[in-house]
């Protein structure tokens, strides 16, 4: 019911616009000597209407405008051109574009209309899927590498944190309880779950990243960016690409996408990606390779065009995930503040226990429980687009739903402490959003729209925790010999039955007043109601089976049950006001200040204790309330070249925080307010085109973020035993570097190969950060280190659609941590997720499209 109920609005505005039709004008794009162009850009000019061209230069659009219209065509490396199409032709018009050395001007709907990316008061970063393609960035976690303002984190998928400036979601392991700051969208279509990030990218076209608050542009609130990833969309000419990639570790990946018309109208297109790989870690104890990768999705669309204003796009997409991994690896012991024998060296000298290795970068554990991260991911969306006299109404209904079966060894250890930990999830959203973007009157721009979306989180069974025969040692508080009662906790565990609701409803707009040619003013609004309901109930089981006051009391300080239920109605007003000043056609200015929030958070992982008693005043999470500032221009300092700079500052109040607690009760730790977060920096963001044949990029981001404010944060990994709380107001946040950089050298030169005509191609990738906090309250333990990354790819595409080439990642072996997490209990061990090492290999693509 709920499926029809969102699907509605699609339907209707189909069948009204079913009788239309459009003009087709179709043509080629060459250059001086009769070379195709591919992947140049033809709009129809005062309009959203444009198209790609093809491996043989070919585009064709279709129209309902009276004529004369005017295509504007522009190709990187070539002059842009206007040209003039006076009356409908059934005649392809040729364009020939004369060589110039200048960037490629980008299309983007980041503001949900089609624009050049330098005349958008945004600060924005794209990564074409061609550029991502050949660096081999098939996931976000590689795309990060290309944009230094985007942080990712993640143990397993649904622990996973994607941030812009630092800012977003918690470090560290995942609060269901919380919405994330930064929307993740495909296709218009918002993903609730942060694991949508660990998939693999399957046929994108291209990848934005907004940073800063965007509650008025998109349908979900976003309080730190959002990734707005558009696929390619099906063609009425028959098209296909085959990919296939190997690489050592038994690297292998294959991706295909076909597209083709079904019919005068409608045109369909299937896309396939898989990738497998062996495992980076060797369990000792089990003798087998973990972390590998295993893979698959596959996306399908079904484009119909009743007329030449009207889209209506159908798509469904299944994912498949089934590693063996996601295992950390033991990485270091800090001495804590409790007695000598509750030290983690002393607790496995008693339990006469060796690691594996005490060098991370080995690579090796002994975990005896398997680690597991099956994940399925997917769902369905309709689409509608039609185009008005002036500008676009979209209609976008969409469900989608995760699955998720972890198993994972939180000790860390080979040891039987924690021999389950696992958090089985199902969920389900639906999601409708209906919005216009386009002009109002002659001054008057923007967009307009509304959203709702429903959510459901529920366990898959159960969230399971269980100790093991040697939980006893690390729980042991105190010399009594009574801990050493056998079978006092073996089998001993806790049963979590997490239940969420949630509805979010908004009503969002951004205007662009042109006050003058050059000024513009864009005021935005947003109001937002937020509904959610928990019930949380959480049971123990298992263990000694004892009526003995003192052994049940001794149970009792490791787990204990909890029960507690909220239901929360929020309604928020947000907004901004951004002034726009376009000096010339080579520099861009703008200022913003922004208002934005993020809805009440709840704690579904348990609470923590206190005395005993569970701390109810945490179950329920204060909202942030954000105010932004930020300035910066856009500039092309010379015709083949663009510099963006960007400064910003971030006040959080109640900033919502992920800590850490030495209570076993909530090992995945718990959600809390810090009064106050600050995160001010600056960003660059350049391309140079030399000549025709080399170009250079460069992006770089200076970031501070400081607790302005968080009096009674838990203590870091070495004071635990000491006060149970810790005042480190203006220390820094986890996860931010203060220096984070990006730049590359692309070569491309025309040439033959095997009798074949085309562009040789090599370019090479750097990817710098600087240190960075890996815990909530600072630690001198939990700190990662700067490191530096190499990619490199070099190759040889012909003018017929084939490409080969080879690719290098990692390419000095860098050893690196992408995070360090203390094992549950706090006795002082920490593990770490540790980066990829050097991967190289060849790929071979195929591109065709039939006459």
């Amino acid at each position: 019911m709920k499926i029809k109920f969102l699907f509605t609005t699609a339907f209707v505005i189909c069948i009204a616009y079913f009788a239309l039709s459009g003009t087709p004008v179709k043509g080629t794009i060459t250059d001086t000597d009769d070379i195709s162009i591919v992947s140049a850009t033809v709009l129809i000019k005062g309009t959203q209407n444009y198209a790609v061209t093809d491996l043989k230069g070919r585009f064709q659009l279709e129209t309902e405008m009276n004529f004369p219209i005017f295509l504007q065509i522009r190709s990187v490396g070539m002059i842009p051109r206007e040209v003039k199409i006076a009356a409908p032709t059934d005649e392809p018009v040729k364009i020939v574009l004369l060589s110039d050395n200048t960037v490629e001007e980008i299309i983007v709907t980041a503001r949900r209309r089609a624009e050049s990316l330098a005349e958008i008061p945004v600060p924005i970063s794209v990564i074409l899927g061609t550029q991502a393609d050949n660096a081999h960035a098939f996931n976000v976690n590689r795309v990060k590498e290309l944009i230094p303002s985007v942080q990712l984190y993640s143990s397993n998928p649904r622990n996973t944190t994607l941030n812009i400036r630092g800012l977003g979601s918690t470090f560290g392991l995942t609060n269901d309880g919380i919405d994330p700051g930064v929307g993740f969208y495909v296709d218009g279509v918002y993903y609730a779950r942060p694991a949508a990030t660990t998939l693999d990218f399957i046929d994108v076209e291209r990848i934005e990243v907004l940073r800063g608050p965007q509650g008025t542009l998109y349908g979900k609130n976003t309080t730190a960016g959002a990734f707005n990833i558009t696929t390619r969309k099906p063609e009425f000419t028959p098209t296909g690409k085959f990919e296939v990639s190997y690489g050592n570790y038994g690297f292998i990946q294959a991706k295909a996408s076909l597209s083709g018309p079904l019919g005068k109208s409608v045109a369909a297109r299937l896309s396939f990606s898989g990738t497998q790989r062996d495992g980076t870690i060797y369990n000792v104890a089990r003798q087998e390779h973990v972390n590998d990768l295993n893979n698959l999705g596959v996306r399908g669309q079904l484009l119909i065009k009743p007329s030449s204003v009207t889209e209506i796009t159908f798509a469904a997409d299944v994912t498949r995930q089934r590693p063996n991994g996601y295992a950390m690896v033991f990485a270091g012991v800090a001495p804590t503040l409790r007695p000598e024998y509750r030290q983690f060296e002393q607790i496995i000298a008693d339990l006469k226990y060796e690691l594996p290795s005490r060098n991370p970068f080995d690579r090796l554990i002994d975990h005896d429980t398997p680690w597991r991260s099956k994940q399925d991911f997917g769902g369905a969306s309709v689409n509608v687009n039609i185009e008005t006299t002036d500008g676009m109404l979209t209609s976008t209904s969409a469900w989608r739903y995760w699955n998720w079966g972890p198993s994972n060894d939180r000790d860390f250890t080979g040891l039987q402490a924690l021999t389950l930990s696992q958090a089985p999830s199902k969920h389900q959203q639906w999601s409708q959003e209906i919005r216009y973007a386009g002009d109002f009157s002659r001054k008057l721009s923007g967009v307009a729209g509304v959203f709702a979306i429903y959510q459901k989180l529920a366990p898959d069974g159960t969230h399971t925790q269980e100790s093991g025969k040697d939980q006893w040692r690390f729980s042991q508080n105190s010399e009594s010999a009574l801990w050493q009662t056998p079978g006092l906790l073996e089998g001993y565990g806790l049963k979590t039955y997490p239940n969420l609701e949630t509805f979010s409803g908004a009503l969002f707009s951004q205007i662009d007043w042109a006050i003058t040619r050059k000024i513009h003013l864009l005021p935005g609004l947003r109001i937002n109601f937020d509904h959610k309901k928990i019930d949380f109930r959480r049971e123990t089981y298992g263990g000694l089976q004892t009526d003995d006051p003192e052994l049940i009391a001794l149970k009792n300080s490791v787990y204990n049950e909890q029960a507690f239920n909220a239901n929360i109605n929020k309604t928020n007003i947000s907004g901004q006001l951004t002034v726009n000043f376009k000096a010339n056609k080579k520099l861009n200015t703008f200022a913003t200040v922004a208002t934005n929030f993020k809805p009440v958070g709840l704690n579904l992982g348990g609470l923590p204790r206190q005395n005993g008693e569970a701390m109810t005043d945490l179950a329920v999470i204060k909202p942030e309330k954000v105010i932004h500032y930020e300035a910066g221009l856009k500039s092309s300092p010379f015709a083949s070249s663009f510099l963006n700079f960007t400064v910003f500052s971030t006040s959080i109040k109640d900033y919502q925080t992920q800590v850490q607690a030495a209570d076993l009760s909530v090992n995945r730790g718990y959600l809390a307010n810090a009064e106050k977060v600050r995160v001010a920096g600056a960003e660059l963001d350049s391309k140079f085109r030399i000549n025709s044949l080399i170009s250079i990029n460069a992006a770089a981001a200076y970031t501070d973020g400081k607790y302005v404010s968080f009096k009674n944060a838990p203590p870091p990994l070495e004071e635990t035993g000491g006060p149970s709380f810790k005042d480190v107001s203006g220390q820094e946040l986890p996860g931010i570097s203060k220096w984070a950089f990006s730049g590359g050298i692309d070569f491309s030169k025309k040439g033959t190969f095997f009798s074949r005509d085309g562009n040789y191609f090599m370019g090479t990738e750097l990817f710098y950060r600087s240190k960075f906090s890996s815990s909530s309250s600072p630690s001198k333990y939990l700190v990662i280190n700067s490191y530096s990354l190499i990619n490199a790819q070099a190759g040889f595409r012909d003018f017929h659609g084939l490409t080969v080439y080879i690719w290098v990642r990692n390419l000095a072996n860098t050893n690196y941590f992408e995070q360090l997490l203390p094992a549950g209990g706090n006795a002082g061990h920490y593990a770490a997720v540790l980066g990829d090492p050097l991967t190289v290999g060849l790929t071979l693509r195929k591109s065709f499209k039939l006459e």
